[in-house]
């Protein structure tokens, strides 16, 4: 046990060592009124990084039980071992210092006759779904109403024209923000596109792009683009049956992404690009990444026979999104670890990344609050359940000031102002079917999270419910 101790330990710190190497591949380059401040959580006993760099020692971070270490090695080995997902990688990171930073199994399961399927590297490409909520539309959003662009409390009708006349004219983005705006919790938009026989319409799709079908949903199918005004309508058309309820609804950020390209006159996959992910030095991030990504670094999703007909790799697997070219507010974003937990160390840094100024604090602790009385929700972020015996998304270890996201795909990222801890687990548990749900039921993304914690030697944190009653509006 003590020699496999040393092993991991050693393997941990060279993986937390390891530098990316990659450059922007070729032919790429970068397109061309404060709130009330929400009290800030007690800090961590070290102070946070202005960005992320190695470990030199675990005791750095405070390391108590090397030992938890190993069992987050057995956690991530179990689940692969029931068919969770074939492969995946785990980062965590106190204080910017990153002290376990690793890559589990492949990126497809093996199969007779065929080569040895590709093993999950530092640079592996992970399909984020809702992380997108994050690391994208939330960001903007947090922007533009940082710039006094946008207001939270107006209506979707003083941005959006389609909007005026319907019943989604009055709904306030706060609202959706916070999944409270009464949408639908899904529709499934692609079966439109199909005859009576199950077939996809000759007269919405074509293998070959050109002028009129020009949508890029997977390789060789594009949708004609006059049939994304369809998909607003269906939306538009679509009753507002959960009013004054929290319903968690990707058609929320249908429309935050819709302000945010109203607003800025650009696309949100080239705003977010230009604001963030750029300035940021973040290589291996973005929409649309067979565009910038060599396909064999992306891990594939589902082989999606319901809709496109074809194994998923490096196009969005939210049917959704892919109607839209792969570029939505609420799915669509490609990104590795390690850029994933930068985003999250500026925002625990409360705006600040090598150097650079995102955010000011003060909007920071207003959108990762808890901001509804009826939900867990911050505006835009997924937060613990704030019981004091139950983290809901979250292991119980982390604190009510704890903000993030989980993803279809079997991603999750969180962060915590208190313990100064970033977490990012991405996974392709979809793949090869979307059905596979065994890491939910042995709760792989909280129980590994939940052993890193223990390593670190923080304990059970009760006080959530105190966390939610200060942050709350008054």
């Amino acid at each position: 046990m003590i020699v496999r101790l040393l092993l991991i330990l050693m393997m941990i710190t060279t993986c937390a060592g390891a530098q990316m190497t990659v450059s922007y591949p070729e032919g790429r380059t970068p397109p061309s009124t404060a709130a009330p401040r929400p009290a800030a959580p007690a800090s961590s006993s070290l102070p946070h990084a202005d960005e992320l760099k190695p470990v030199r020692s675990l005791a750095e971070v405070g390391i108590t039980d090397p030992f938890r270490l190993i069992k987050a090695d057995d956690l991530v080995q179990k689940a692969m071992y029931a068919g969770a997902f074939p492969g995946c990688r785990v980062f965590a990171a106190r204080n910017g210092k990153v002290f376990y930073d690793r890559a589990f199994g492949t990126l497809t399961y093996e199969q007779a006759g065929a080569a040895p399927p590709r093993p999950v590297s530092l640079n592996t490409v992970y399909d984020l779904a809702s992380i997108t909520k994050v690391v994208s539309t939330t960001l903007a959003v947090m922007r533009l109403y940082e710039e006094g662009k946008i207001s939270l409390d107006k209506r979707l009708g003083d941005y959006l024209p389609m909007t005026v006349g319907t019943d989604k004219e009055m709904l306030p983005l706060r609202a959706l923000l916070l999944h409270q705006a009464g949408l639908k919790a899904w529709i499934p938009f692609y079966r439109a596109f199909y005859d009576s026989t199950g077939a996809l319409l000759d007269t919405a799709y074509r293998r070959k792009p050109d002028e009129r079908y020009s949508i890029e949903v997977a390789q060789n199918l594009y949708l004609r683009k006059d049939y994304r005004d369809t998909v607003w309508q269906t939306i538009l058309n679509s009753p507002l049956e959960n009013a004054g309820r929290y319903v968690y609804s990707d058609l929320d950020f249908y429309f935050l992404a819709a302000v945010v390209e109203k607003v800025t006159g650009k696309p949100l996959h080239r705003y977010v690009t230009e604001q963030f992910y750029v300035p940021m030095g973040l290589r291996m991030i973005g929409y649309q990444p067979l565009q910038f990504i060599r396909k064999e670094l992306i891990a594939p999703t589902e082989h999606d026979l319901t809709f496109r007909g074809q194994l998923l790799q490096g196009h969005v697997h939210d049917p959704g999104a892919a109607l839209f070219g792969g570029v939505a507010g609420h799915a669509g974003v490609f990104a590795t670890a390690g850029d994933v937990a930068a985003i999250y160390q500026m925002l625990l840094n409360e705006g600040h990344y090598r150097g650079k100024v995102y955010f000011r604090p003060e909007t920071v602790r207003q959108f990762t609050a808890y901001n509804s009385p009826i939900s867990r929700r911050g505006l835009g972020f997924d937060k613990p359940s704030p019981e004091a015996y139950d983290g809901g998304p979250v292991d119980g270890r982390c604190s009510g000031y704890t903000f993030g996201h989980q993803g279809f795909t079997g991603t999750c990222a969180w962060a915590d102002p208190k313990t100064g801890v970033v977490f990012v687990f991405l996974s392709n548990r979809v793949y090869p079917n979307q059905e596979n749900g065994v890491i939910n039921r042995m709760s792989t993304r909280t129980t590994v999270q939940g052993a890193l914690y223990e390593a670190l030697g923080i304990p059970e944190d009760t006080s959530r419910p105190a966390v939610k009653r200060l942050q709350l509006p008054k």
